[in-house]
């Protein structure tokens, strides 16, 4: 699973990347192979599959993930990017 955020303040994240099984690890691989951050959480993986394709994330999800990018953007400032958690 993976999302994309353009930061516009009326912007939701889409979802540009799923997949199970062998889709979902070259997804991570390809994640980490660019920099990308990846993080588990199977819960919020799971209501995101439900969304389609390039479609934005519904507005029930936008607490969660909003929490989600503010912790991702406290790891790049303070330095520890190079975590390796992942996602499937």
């Amino acid at each position: 699973m993976a999302l994309a955020y353009s930061g516009e303040r009326h912007d939701a994240p889409r979802v540009v990347a799923k997949g199970q099984g062998d889709v979902a690890a070259r997804i991570v691989d390809s994640a980490q192979q660019s920099g990308v951050f990846v993080h588990d959480s199977p819960e919020l993986v799971a209501l995101l599959m439900q969304v389609d394709l390039d479609d934005r994330i519904p507005e029930t999800l936008y607490q969660v993930v909003a929490e989600l990018l503010v912790w991702i953007a406290e790891i790049d400032r303070s330095g520890m990017s190079g975590w390796d958690e992942k996602s499937v």
